[in-house]
């Protein structure tokens, strides 16, 4: 009866485990330390019928957290902040968003409504001002350095791509090249939304970037895993193949 008992125990336990397992990767929240005082973080948005994963990094610093991009799933904003507070103990001050649209500033309002300062460019800006989406309460007008706590970020326009408006982010003490909807993930065998890209322009704009930023520890896309450091190739060999098929 024991032997019985305890394998019985260990199935349901395995299959709790893959349940939560789907559930984790089809919605909610999902945070994965990255190195340091870096983390990804991940939500989930319906797109074409299909749950998309996007991607976002938190800075835990001593003057509070910087996030990069909002969360998709809006759903998902206060869970971001209450899990960065009991994990860290450190408020959420600066949110920075790398282009326009809602993957990236859907969560502006209600940050802003928390205290928490918006940042974008001023091209990002005028879009979502244009289009009457939400809209950072600061922005910035060239490539831009954010100094907070003991952390430097520094932008980077590094032309239209995927969309105008589009920036990664470098951190140089971690080497981590957070590209957004720029770099497409290894996963991705599509290109996925196009409708606002420059795909003459893309291919340069990812060299550009690959000379500014040539030796990365770490390559975060805005979908997808970041597991892979040839996720810039990849990308180019994507636009290679779109404009292929495409001539």
């Amino acid at each position: 009866m024991n032997i019985l008992k305890k394998m019985t125990t260990a199935v349901i336990g395995i299959c709790c485990s893959l349940n939560a397992f789907a559930q984790q990767r089809s919605g909610g929240l999902e945070i994965r330390h990255l190195t340091g005082d870096y983390y990804i973080y991940t939500t989930w948005h319906e797109w074409a019928g299909k749950l998309y994963p996007a991607n976002g990094m938190y800075v835990v610093t001593n003057k509070g957290t910087v996030i990069i991009d909002c969360p998709w799933d809006t759903a998902q904003l206060q869970p971001l902040l209450d899990s960065i507070e009991q994990k860290h103990h450190q408020p959420a001050v600066i949110c920075i968003a790398t282009h326009s649209h809602a993957d990236r500033t859907g969560g502006f309002d209600y940050f802003r409504k928390k205290g928490i300062k918006t940042y974008s460019t001023e091209q990002t800006y005028q879009i979502c001002r244009q289009k009457k989406e939400q809209e950072a309460a600061f922005r910035f007008t060239k490539d831009t350095v954010f100094r907070v706590g003991q952390h430097v970020l520094q932008t980077f326009f590094a032309g239209e791509g995927h969309t105008a408006d589009n920036i990664v982010i470098w951190v140089k003490d971690a080497r981590i090249l957070y590209g957004g909807c720029l770099i497409k993930s290894v996963d991705n065998q599509e290109m996925g939304y196009i409708a606002e890209s420059n795909l003459k322009a893309w291919p340069q704009s990812l060299r550009r970037l690959q000379q500014k930023y040539p030796r990365p520890a770490y390559i975060i896309p805005g979908h997808e895993s970041w597991a892979s450091n040839k996720s810039i190739i990849h990308t180019l060999q994507l636009l290679e193949a779109h404009a292929k098929s495409n001539p």
